[in-house]
């Protein structure tokens, strides 16, 4: 210092005062840091449309599939008469079996009839002469009791009448029974006829309902038997319906009724649907139950098509926020509200929960603040700079 300039020196005394912070700047530096708050996101509570849906898979199949077995065994088959994809009516041939051997019983049966029919006949002659001698051998027997009562026949004439008369009784319930069992024999051939008859109409087997046959198993030569595989398998009335698998939790708030929407590979549109019923059971292993779910307009549906549906269980508008913004703690769902920059904890109720956003059925009104993420590191009491969210 003495070295220095004697000017030099009085410029740096002068100076060093002006650069030193006077205690009015450091008390304003210290107010301005204080007014920095942590700047968190937040949403309005708004009313938006929410939909509360479903969304499930499954296989397409028919509403009610008909297996067209043979109606007797043992038949060849001779012949085929539809295909696989067919639309058939009720009652349509789908198939002819051979009558031979039917047919020949048929001629057996015919004959045993026609001889137990001529037994039948032969039988009610038979009845008939022996109550004509029974009553003959009756007015003899009466007669020589008038006689003997007279004195003009002796006692042991009109025992003999009388036993004439006893076993001329008797021969007419002889009679009378052989016509039973002819007629009852008679009764067998006719029971026999039918029966023939009844195996001849189905050697044509038919469709017992009007359908699209989707499997055809017999084949021409084949013994028609009911005991493997059936004929053919049909849709009834071609109507096909979507058997949606839903979880154990889901399964309760499907009712019938609900809307749904099926879309698939193929399909340039999704298909309107409806839950016709939901199965009662639930699968022990999977752990998940079925919802059958009918199709207005199947389109280009087949069965067996793998399928997505989008069940609607309510359509509504209410009061929603984001979904992230809802936590939980003891009390149950809860969002962080900010009222004039202060974050206080409120309890709510939810309800719908539609994309990334959730109802809000009780707890805030239309246009409170809320903390977007409720994780955030905030807590009720906390002062903040709330930033609104940006719109999508």
């Amino acid at each position: 210092m003495r070295h220095m300039c004697p000017v030099a020196l009085l410029t740096a005394l002068l100076v060093m005062p002006a650069l030193a912070p006077t205690p009015l700047r450091a008390e304003a530096a210290t107010d301005k840091v204080a007014e920095v708050l942590p700047a968190i996101t937040v949403a309005p509570a708004l009313k938006h449309p929410l939909v509360d849906r479903i969304i499930a898979s499954g296989l397409i199949e028919p509403v009610e599939e008909v297996h067209v077995a043979p109606l007797i065994e043992g038949q060849p088959i001779e012949a085929l008469l539809v295909d696989v994809g067919e639309l058939v009516e009720e009652g349509q041939v789908l198939a002819l079996l051979s009558k031979s051997s039917l047919e020949l019983s048929l001629a057996q049966v015919k004959a045993s009839e026609a001889s137990a029919a001529a037994t039948v006949a032969q039988a009610d002659a038979q009845l008939i002469e022996a109550e004509s001698s029974a009553a003959e051998a009756a007015r003899v027997a009466e007669r020589t009791a008038k006689l003997r009562d007279q004195g003009s026949a002796s006692q042991a004439a009109a025992d003999s009448a009388n036993a004439g008369a006893v076993s001329a009784t008797a021969r007419v319930t002889v009679a009378r029974q052989s016509r039973q069992a002819a007629l009852a024999q008679q009764a067998l051939q006719e029971a026999q006829l039918a029966n023939i008859e009844l195996q001849l109409s189905r050697t044509e087997v038919k469709a017992p309902v009007a359908g699209v046959i989707t499997a055809r198993n017999a084949t021409l030569g084949a013994i028609a038997s009911a005991a493997g595989l059936p004929m053919f398998v049909m849709e009834r009335d071609g109507a096909l319906e979507f058997r949606a698998d839903l979880a154990e939790a889901d399964l309760p708030r499907v009712t019938a009724g609900a809307p749904a929407k099926l879309t698939a590979a193929g399909l340039a549109e999704p298909l309107q649907g409806e839950v016709r019923l939901v199965e009662p059971a639930i699968d022990a292993t999977t752990r998940l139950g079925r919802a059958r779910i009918s199709v207005t307009e199947p389109g280009a549906l087949r069965s067996g098509m793998f399928v997505e549906a989008e069940i609607t269980l309510a359509a509504r508008e209410g009061l929603a926020v984001p979904v992230t913004a809802v936590g939980s703690d003891k009390q149950g769902s809860t969002v962080m509200r900010v009222k004039d920059g202060v974050v206080e904890r409120v309890t709510v109720t939810t309800g719908i929960r539609d994309g990334g956003l959730i109802e809000i059925t009780q707890g805030l009104e239309d246009g409170d603040l809320v903390v977007v993420k409720a994780a955030s590191f905030v807590r009720a009491g906390d002062r903040i700079n709330p930033v609104p969210q940006a719109s999508n």
